[in-house]
Order: C-alpha cells, then structure tokens, then sequence
C-alpha cells in the first residue's frame, strides 16, 4: 500500500525567524549564560502572569528542581497521577521521597480530586496534579483540599502552556507553590530540549537559580568573600543550566504562542465536530472553568474495541498516522514494580491506558491534513467495526 503523507502526532514548527535569531546568537559573545536566558525567563513570567522564570535545560530537571525548591527529601511523599510520564515521579524518587498515585478521572485522564484527600497522610508534603493533554485539572476544588490538609500544589503542566483555567493563563501559580514547562519539540514551545519553573515566590525562586547551577551563588554569602571572583556552593545542586542559542530559540517561539494554540484549538474544534456520536471511540472534553491548549488529542476507544488497541494502532500507522499512547501508568513500569507498586492500583487509569490513542495535533497541521487524518481514521475504524 503507498502511503500519500505521514501525519505524526506532534512536532514542532520552526520557522526562518526563529533559525535567524539563533544565528544571531551564535554570532554573538554569548552562547550560554548570556543576556538571552533572562530574557526568555522575563518574558515566560510575563506572558503567564508570573512573578519569576527560571529556565532548565529540560521539563524533568525542571521538576527537580521545583521539588528540591519546596524541601522535599526522605520520607516525604508526594500525591500525582499515574497517567504521565515517568519523569513526573521520577523527580521525587531523586530526593529519596515517595509517590503516591491517585486514579483520574475516566473521561479526561485527569488526577480525580474527589480521591486526593484519602490518600493525605502526615507524610505527604506534595499534590502535584498534571494537566493532561494541555486541559486543566480543577485547581480551585484541589487547592481547597491543600490547604485544608496543611500540604502545598507544584503543577505539573509540561503540556499545558497556554491553556486557561478560570480565565487566567496556566503558569500564574494562583493556586499552587509553583508551575513547571517543558519545551520538548511536539510541546506547544520548543527550544530542542528545555523546560521552566513559574513562581510568585521569591525564596523559591533562589533556590532554584542555585539547583540549576551547582547550588552555586554569587551573592548573599555566608562569608566574607575574598574577591569579585568569589562564589559560594549552599546547595548539592546540579549543572541544569539552559543555554543562550534554546532561550532565544524560546523567546521567538513564544512570540508565536498564542496563535500556535490557536490553531490547535481550531483542529480540536473540527475534530470533535466531525467525531461526534461516532460509534468506535469519544473524545476529551473541557469541564467547567477549562480551556485546554490541546498539547494532545486523545481518543478512547470504545470498551468493545479496547482488546483491539494494538491492531487499530498498527492500522494507523500503516493508513499514514503517525499515533501515539499516552501513556502507560507509571507504576507498571518494571523499575516502580520492584519499589512494590502492582497493578490494579489505580484502575481507571488502567483502563484509560487500554482505550487511550494519541492522534496528530499540530499548529502546521493544514486543513488538508486534518482532512486526510479524519478520513484515515473513520477507514481504519470501519475494519475492526463489531456491529
């Protein structure tokens, strides 16, 4: 069979302006630890509504450090969804704290927040909800939760920039400690690999500068300092550093943000459109106080198609679809089975997992495109049609 196109599931679009003014800074005195990078982190805090950007090399050093920031460490838990990926957990497990899941919600693969408050122990010092697929979490009812339990929010919304809850752009960090970007190429915003923490919190805010650097600083000293050349290591902290060529690369990007989700959201709008009522999967909806920025479009398969996954998958691909799973519940990984998590433990996620496929949203994405995907899909659906 010859395959006309291939529509992956996402990707980034880089443009002749933004290739420019990386060759600009290339050209300059600083390719990294330059002007640039305070910049972009300016300019991030701005657009979201933010006091402070700090800018990491990736969304999981982004999530350590916003960790390591809030003091989390042995014997600490924290409360998140096994619907995300690793690195969402694997953050905590770097500061010998403990996850703990909680099931989501079966029509979004959201964190269910009606089943956060009995898993709160003593122990618990993190929620950290993830905004799934670019639609937020009910941050109001979680914060609600939070803060009657004496625990803080750190909002893992690597998908979710640009999106709104209540009206106000996600990254304002209204209802939490702190928010965290990634920059990964198939987000919304790209600087090849790349990530950031939004706070309102100025202590917060220090010590991430200092994670990301080695735990080094080049002021407020413990001692008298020798010299101008002094520095002091307060932290063990890591060389998580961004460079001058991926923040311009992000400043650029950003400029272009709210038509990119724009544009997503007019591909979601045409698929729910011309997937409504259909007899083989249902898609995502906003819930009351939601704009998603569609970082994904997940379909879930209908339960009589659900033991059909892998070969509906493998139709995809072969019909020219680039589809993806997101994702497989953390806890079934190999290396969390033998921390002692089984399965069964969050079973709605279970069973999202079996129904969940990822199909291509992306701002480059032309009517065309969105034509061809939607025919490719009801075709492929058609041959393992039941009824």
């Amino acid at each position: 069979m010859i395959v006309i196109k291939f529509l992956p599931y996402g990707k980034q679009d880089i443009g002749e302006d933004d290739i420019q003014k990386v060759v600009n800074v290339l050209k300059s005195d600083f390719i990294t630890q330059g002007p640039k990078i305070g910049e972009f982190e300016e300019n991030l805090a701005k657009y979201c509504g933010s006091k402070y950007a700090v800018a990491f090399n990736s969304g999981t050093s982004a999530l350590h450090g916003a960790y390591f920031a809030m003091g989390l460490g042995k014997n600490d838990e924290i409360i998140t969804s096994p619907n995300t990926f690793v690195a969402t957990s694997n953050a905590a497990l770097y500061l010998n704290a403990k996850p703990v899941f909680v099931d989501v919600e079966s029509k979004t693969g959201n964190l269910d927040v009606s089943k956060v408050s009995e898993k709160i122990t003593e122990k618990t010092k993190l929620i950290v909800p993830v905004h799934y697929s670019g639609n937020p979490v009910d941050l109001k009812e979680l914060s609600e939760i939070a803060e009657d339990k004496g625990v803080k929010i750190i909002e893992d919304a690597a998908h979710a920039i640009g999106a709104k809850y209540n009206g106000e752009k996600i990254g304002n960090s209204r209802y939490s400690e702190m928010t965290i970007f990634s920059f990964h190429p198939v987000k919304h915003i790209t600087t090849g690999e790349g990530g950031a923490v939004l706070t309102n919190e100025q202590e917060y805010y220090e010590r991430l500068l200092m994670f990301r650097s080695h735990g080094i600083t080049k002021n407020n000293y413990i001692n008298q300092p020798d010299g101008d050349w002094y520095y002091e290591m307060h932290y063990l902290g890591h060389n998580y550093r961004i460079t001058d060529l991926q923040a311009v690369l992000g400043l650029s990007q950003l400029n272009k943000l709210d038509r990119f989700v724009k544009r997503r959201r007019e591909i979601a709008r045409t698929y729910n459109e011309a997937f409504e009522n259909n007899p083989y999967f249902d898609t995502i909806s906003e819930k009351k106080r939601c704009q998603s920025s569609y970082h994904l479009f997940p379909i879930l398969l209908k339960d009589k198609l659900k033991d059909k996954k892998r070969e509906i998958f493998t139709k995809l691909r072969k019909e020219g679809l680039g589809v993806q799973v997101h994702y497989i519940p953390v806890y079934l990984q190999p290396f969390y089975k033998n921390l002692g998590f089984q399965k069964g433990l969050c079973p709605v996620s279970e069973d999202f997992y079996q129904k969940e496929i990822s199909i291509p949203m992306y701002p480059s994405m032309t009517d065309n495109d969105l034509k061809y995907a939607i025919e490719k899909i009801y075709k492929s659906m058609k041959t393992f049609d039941q009824d």
